[in-house]
């Protein structure tokens, strides 16, 4: 082995022309037959590359991965922003009675349960919220105050099972009280002819009894799955963000609850005099004649 090749060498290290044909004849006749031989080294390569290749995927695929992530953890925020503004939009374009101001706060908490529906605002005594004032979203009437600190207050629900509104069920005109029960479709009870009620009819407050202003949106009428008639809230019970605190005029104090119900004193009436002299009776009686 050791003599071919040495002689493989040196015959590889002639410069010759007799001898560079003979090396090409051998070459022409080994190397394509070598292939077989070749295989495993080539395989090893191809793998090799391959998993470098592999490698460069799987990075790059880590990466789009972190990339999707944020992309997703934006979208949420957009969508966030998006629903803000909405919101915000719809306090902007809400019409109401221009002589009503209002406040506007932020949701911070559902201080709700299954026998007590109501949200917290950011918004209090600080800010001039008071006891009773109507609460609406960028559609509807969402409720009334009801507990005011210094700095936050709480908001009772329409749909409360102690809230109890009156309300006109427009174009009909019909004069009806929606209760709350804790459902989103409070039903309207006391209504006055049910015939002239047809499902999708405008709900507004009446303003009877001074508890909220008049016209304001409350709903639409449904007719519930008991066949009573309910209201569709217009107010998004699922998303509220931003409450609308309207100033309304605070409700009369009764500090002589007797007064309302006992006539007061009758007038006391002077008789007169029976000595009046005949001019003055005279002219008495022409005035009053």
């Amino acid at each position: 082995m050791v003599l071919v090749l040495l002689g493989t060498f040196f015959v590889w290290r002639i410069d010759s022309p007799r001898v560079e044909r003979f090396r090409a004849a051998v070459i022409d006749r080994i190397v394509p037959n070598l292939d077989w031989a070749m295989a495993p080294v080539t395989g090893v390569a191809n793998m090799v590359s391959s998993f470098q290749s592999y490698a460069r995927i799987y990075e790059q695929n880590q990466d789009l991965r972190r990339e999707l992530q944020q992309m997703r953890a934006w979208r949420e925020a957009a969508l966030q922003l998006e629903q803000e503004n909405a919101k915000l939009l719809d306090l902007n374009n809400v019409q109401i009675d221009p002589n009503l101001t209002y406040i506007t706060g932020v949701v911070m908490a559902d201080s709700g349960s299954p026998f007590r529906q109501s949200v917290l605002l950011n918004v209090g005594a600080a800010d001039g919220i008071l006891d009773g004032w109507p609460a609406m979203d960028g559609i509807g009437l969402v409720g009334r105050i009801s507990g005011v600190g210094r700095n936050s207050s709480r908001v009772l629900m329409l749909t409360d099972t102690s809230s109890r509104i009156p309300v006109i069920i427009q174009p009909s005109g019909q004069r009806a009280i929606m209760a709350g029960d804790n459902s989103i479709y409070p039903p309207l009870n006391f209504v006055e002819d049910d015939d002239l009620i047809r499902p999708g009819d405008r709900v507004v407050s009446s303003g009877d009894g001074g508890l909220f202003p008049a016209d304001l949106l409350i709903g639409r009428v449904a007719l519930g799955t008991d066949r009573r008639l309910r209201v569709r809230l217009a107010a998004d019970y699922e998303r509220l963000e931003f409450l609308r605190v309207l100033r309304a005029r605070p409700n009369e104090p009764i500090e002589e609850p007797g007064s309302l119900v006992a006539p007061g004193p009758a007038p006391t009436l002077t008789p007169e005099p029976a000595d009046a002299p005949e001019g003055e009776t005279a002219s008495a009686e022409g005035t009053s004649g």
